[in-house]
């Protein structure tokens, strides 16, 4: 039996992928829950497995293309049988098939201009020698170029008209430059990027953290993890240990907004979500029930989804649930920041690098060291004197490290 096997709803809004590579090729026999292909969405990379055994008998797209869920992305069945041709398009009265777009079907009423260029048949185009000659000799293909003339007539002035996409050269008025499509994560991230800065009243406050001696402590204790887990003990687990605790104690920061219903959704567990850079976009795996874990147990998750999500083999449902947002731009030298807000969630705290600086202790000037800190906050959901009070709570478990060490054994 043949099997048409269409791009399946991985959830969470995921809407289309492109095909990375096809782990299959047509005439393969393949079993059951083999993989087919890995397909980029906008969470990660994900293998796509089939779901029937049999031979490969089409491939609907080329590694590059984006398929969307519903979309055949092969056909299945045994020896000897014959794929099935493509669904063909619903054909009217008239005998012809409607005109569609990526939004529907076209009006057959009305004419539709575009500017997109269309391929023709050499055969077929209606052309002057001279033209034909004139488009050889400039390198041009003239079935793409757009007419102009009478009757759709090619002329030698249609020749100079900029050419379409597909054929952009590469360099402008300037100089040479690259063109880089935008796909899979940084597609969206910036689709996430505008839907933030759309649907929130984004305001940023900034302090900072005298961690002197957190600096010390972590330096004391990074060893003995190394020793017992392997894992390097970084930063992390110390502000998402000290975050969670502000968190309870300022609830507000932990919603978000329900915008249809017009309510602020306080969520009663802590679910953080740490930003990690990956070569094309932010991908923000999620620590769940953070504040069920030991400083050990959150070095230890923390670096391994920050592996998976570099190495795009995170699970899916590591990307959902997230209630907090943080993200480190110190890693890479910044100091303060206006982080965007992961919406739906109502802030996020930016994290800037550790660096000494002159504070005022007693009276004296001493060397510090001071990590900046940024929390972007939904104005809709609280005013500052809350962002405020949190980021105050923040900084004082941060200069007091020793409280966050409790649960140690």
């Amino acid at each position: 039996m043949v099997t048409e096997f269409k791009f399946p709803d991985l959830g969470e809004g995921i809407a289309e992928g492109e095909v990375k590579k096809w782990l299959v090729k047509i005439g393969d026999t393949i079993e059951a829950d083999q993989s087919l292909a890995e397909v980029e969405t906008d969470k990660a990379v994900v293998e796509i497995p089939s779901p029937v055994a049999g031979k490969v008998l089409r491939l609907d797209h080329k590694e590059g293309e984006l398929v969307k869920v519903g979309e055949t992305l092969a056909v299945i069945g045994e020896d000897g049988e014959m794929p099935l041709a493509p669904a063909a398009l619903p054909v009217k009265e008239d005998g012809r098939p409607p005109s569609v777009s990526v939004v529907g079907e076209l009006p057959s009423e009305e004419v539709v201009v575009t500017s997109a260029t269309k391929r023709r048949s050499s055969r077929d185009l209606d052309a002057m020698p001279a033209v034909r000659r004139a488009a050889r000799n400039r390198g041009l293909d003239i079935t793409t170029v757009k007419a102009s003339g009478p009757s759709g007539q090619v002329l030698e002035s249609d020749l100079e008209v900029k050419p379409s996409l597909k054929s952009t050269p590469k360099f402008d008025m300037y100089g040479y430059i690259d063109r880089v499509p935008i796909r899979g994560i940084r597609r969206t991230t910036a689709k996430r990027m505008m839907e933030s800065q759309q649907n929130t009243a984004a305001v940023t406050s900034m302090e900072q953290a005298d961690v002197t001696r957190l600096v010390e402590i972590r330096e004391r204790l990074k060893g003995t993890m190394r020793e017992r887990k392997g894992v390097n003990l970084t930063y992390m687990p110390f502000i998402v240990t000290a975050l969670v605790r502000a968190l309870k104690a300022h609830p507000l920061l932990n919603s978000m907004i329900d915008d249809e219903r017009e309510e602020l959704v306080i969520r009663k567990y802590y679910n953080i979500g740490v930003a990690v850079a990956i070569d094309d976009g932010l991908m923000v795996p999620v620590i769940k029930a953070a504040d069920q874990k030991t400083l050990w147990e959150l070095a230890e998750e923390i670096a391994l989804l920050a592996k998976t999500a570099q190495e795009r083999k995170i699970d899916l449902a590591d990307l959902k649930g997230g209630t907090f947002s943080i993200t480190n731009y110190g890693v890479f030298g910044g100091t303060y920041g206006t982080p965007i807000i992961n919406y739906p969630e109502t802030a996020i705290l930016g994290i800037g690098r550790i660096m000494d600086a002159p504070l005022v202790l007693d009276g004296k000037i001493a060397a510090r060291k001071v990590l900046p800190l940024s929390l972007t906050f939904d104005h809709r959901a609280y005013d500052g004197a809350v962002a405020a009070k949190f980021l105050r709570d923040l900084v004082r478990m941060l200069e007091r490290p020793e409280e966050l060490l409790l649960d140690l054994d």
